[in-house]
Order: C-alpha cells, then sequence, then structure tokens
C-alpha cells in the first residue's frame, strides 16, 4: 500500500531532500529511457469549453473567509497540446506510460484586507499569479505518480512550489472519477508573500511581524466527470489542503484547512 501521508512525519529537511530526490530520479530515468516512442496526435481529440463556479475556503482571517468566483473551463488533450481548467502545457515526451510536459497555470491565493478582520484590514493586498514549470508522471499498475515543480513567472511572490502526488482513475458507466494524495512543498519566498507580515506592515497596523521559512503540507483531491450525453458533461472536484506551522503560525491566519470546491458544465464540439 502507498502511504504518502506518513511523509508529513519527517523532518523538513528530509522532505526536502525527498522531493529533490524524486525529481532527480524521475529526470534520470526519462533521460536514460530514450528513444521515446511518442504517441501521434490524435486528430479525433475533443475540445470542451465551459463554465464552472469554485467555492475557494481561505486560512485568513476574514470576516467571511468563504468566496465564489465563476470561471471559464476549458479542456483539451491530443497527446501533444493539453488544456484542463486553469492549466495549460504541451508534453515534451508522452508514451503512454512517461509524460514529461511543460506548462503553465494560475497559481497562489488572494487576501483582500477589506474584508480580513481587526488590524489585518490594514495589511497590504496579496493577488493570485501564475506560475510556469515541468511535471513528469508515470503510470503504473498501480496509479501514477506525480512530481511537479513550478515558479511565479509574475514577479508578484517570486516563490516556487513543487508536488509529490499519487493518482488514481475509477470509472464506471459515464462517470469517471480522480482521487489524489499528495504532499505539497512551498519556498520561503512563496509563504512570505502569502503569509508574511512586513516590519512596514507591523508597524503601521500593530501586527506581529511574521518570517515564514519554506513548508510542507499534505492535501487530497477528487475530481469526478459525468458525461450526460454526447454533447454535454459536468465535472466537479474537491480539494482540501492542511497547512504546515510555518502557514498556521502567521498572524493572518486561523484556520488549519484550505479547501476548493469547483462545480461546472462542459460543452463538447
Amino acid at each position: 500500500m502507498f502511504k504518502l501521508a506518513a511523509l508529513s512525519n519527517l523532518p523538513t529537511g528530509t522532505l526536502y531532500s525527498a522531493l529533490a530526490a524524486t525529481l532527480l530520479f524521475s529526470a534520470a530515468g526519462v533521460a536514460t529511457a530514450a528513444p521515446f516512442k511518442n504517441l501521434p496526435a490524435d486528430q479525433d481529440a475533443q475540445l470542451s469549453v465551459g463554465a464552472n463556479a469554485m467555492i475557494v475556503s481561505s486560512g485568513y482571517d476574514m470576516e467571511d473567509s468563504t468566496e465564489v468566483r465563476v470561471l471559464p473551463g476549458v479542456f483539451y488533450d491530443n497527446n501533444k497540446i493539453y488544456a484542463r481548467g486553469a492549466q495549460a502545457g504541451a508534453y515534451l515526451i508522452n508514451d503512454g506510460t512517461n509524460q514529461l510536459s511543460a506548462y503553465a497555470q494560475l497559481a497562489g491565493s488572494q487576501f483582500d484586507p477589506d474584508d480580513a478582520n481587526g488590524a489585518l484590514q490594514g495589511l497590504d493586498k496579496r493577488k493570485w499569479s501564475a506560475a510556469a514549470g515541468v511535471t513528469y508522471l508515470r503510470r503504473t499498475p498501480i496509479g501514477g505518480f506525480r512530481g511537479q515543480i513550478a515558479t511565479d513567472v509574475l514577479g508578484r511572490n517570486d516563490g516556487t512550489f513543487g508536488r509529490l502526488t499519487y493518482l488514481a482513475r475509477v470509472s464506471k458507466d459515464k462517470l469517471t472519477v480522480y482521487p489524489s494524495i499528495g504532499i505539497e512543498w512551498k519556498n520561503k519566498d512563496y509563504n512570505d508573500y502569502y503569509y508574511g507580515v512586513s516590519d512596514a506592515e507591523a508597524t503601521r497596523t500593530g501586527v506581529a511581524a511574521y518570517r515564514p521559512d519554506s513548508s510542507f503540507n499534505p492535501y487530497i483531491n477528487i475530481s469526478a466527470n459525468y458525461d450526460f450525453n454526447d454533447k454535454w458533461a459536468g465535472f466537479a472536484n474537491q480539494s482540501l489542503s492542511y497547512l504546515a506551522d510555518e502557514q498556521y503560525d502567521s498572524p493572518m491566519v486561523d484556520s488549519r484547512t484550505e479547501s476548493r470546491t469547483t462545480l461546472g458544465l462542459l460543452y463538447k464540439f
């Protein structure tokens, strides 16, 4: 049995080494296994376009920590390029077993001081950003194992984050479910932007200054897709992340968990 949750009990240095070692091992395996016979472009790949409602519950100390956003949704994969909601990328290797791709996606979170409690209303605003990186997925008979690393490309937080994930797939009739579990690493710059309080903010507001270090936090995610017919499909996603001490100890935070719930409808061309 794959026991990824046990990683959360390891020291931070050990976890960082495990993440780096896994990514290096994956890269080495890709390099030594060449030449690959990449899958041809799927001429029948279907484009799905729709809209989704995302309900975000952050760990920030807010009057109402729940926010609802309506976003467009695009899904497409022709074995060469792909789009999955807020992420888009291109495959460098895709032979059906190994997938190495470069990608870009929305990343981060949002803190609006106007909605915060007490002295937190005097803090600076934190904004969503965009990140670019690489991801490697290895498909096996017991599921998929994926390593990702990406960095901020808009200069908002200058942060870097990585993920190790185990993914599974369960399909029955028109319903397909994708459960996953993993651990996420966020570097000091990322945490400082979203959870830190600068000296200037502390002087201005009276909120204690705070400088977090890098962190590791476990998360779980489950996605589902249901085909109503040949043209219409519905999808749902639920993610839950457990904040590390470096994030939870911030004076901006009052909850150990963050969650995102997404419901959407897609039209298939």
